[in-house]
């Protein structure tokens, strides 16, 4: 009598239990396990780190352009701090309904001064104060009404890259932290002015 190896034995073992029939389940029970977890992820994704918007108004012209598709990050601010000149999405102080579009111009705990079209801007770095240049703007642009702000230690300034048409903090105050919903990363529409964005640098 001839003894099979247990190589051989193993082998034709399994071959006997894979039928085509359980193949066929076996796919579909990985095709709905990869479902529920893309369904998952695309769910976190969308509520707890990434969120799409529409850009609505000319308030951050020439940098962002109304009907324009952007990308919002929600996860950063609730690991560090907001810097200056981020983009930034928040609720509307006086209405939490609304989302606006602006970008931050004061950090918590200094005094923002407008004066002469100039930002001024104290703290305790500068305490003399230093003028903000801002080199995303166009050329020529200046900065009114005249306003001064002493920011608490939750509360940001911004302003719309379109100073001469722009409803922000020069005319209903500060924004709180908790307000934000979060900072600008992607504009993914229109696809030629598609651009991942950062803090700018900024040079006294």
């Amino acid at each position: 009598m001839k003894i099979p190896s247990f190589a051989n034995w193993f082998k034709k073992q399994n071959e006997d239990t894979l039928t085509p029939q359980s193949n066929t389940k076996l796919f579909i029970i990985e095709v709905i396990k990869l479902g529920a977890f893309a369904i998952v992820t695309i769910f976190l994704v969308r509520y707890f780190l990434f969120k799409p918007f529409y850009v609505k108004g000319a308030s951050m012209e020439p940098n962002f352009f109304d009907k324009e598709y952007l990308i919002i990050d929600e996860l950063s601010f609730r690991v560090r701090e907001p810097q200056r000149g981020e983009i930034v999405v928040f609720h509307y102080p006086g209405n939490r309904s609304e989302y606006f579009l602006k970008r931050i111009i004061g950090l918590p705990g200094e005094r923002i001064k407008i004066k002469d079209g100039e930002i001024i801007i104290y703290n305790d770095q500068n305490p003399e104060g230093f003028v903000l240049k801002e080199d995303y703007l166009p050329l020529g642009l200046t900065n009114k009404p005249d306003v001064n702000y002493n920011l608490d230690s939750s509360h940001y300034f911004v302003m719309g890259d379109n100073r001469n048409s722009s409803f922000d903090s020069r005319y209903f105050g500060p924004v709180d932290k908790k307000e934000m919903v979060g900072r600008v990363i992607l504009r993914g529409w229109p696809f030629n002015r598609a651009k991942i964005f950062s803090a700018p640098t900024y040079t006294n």
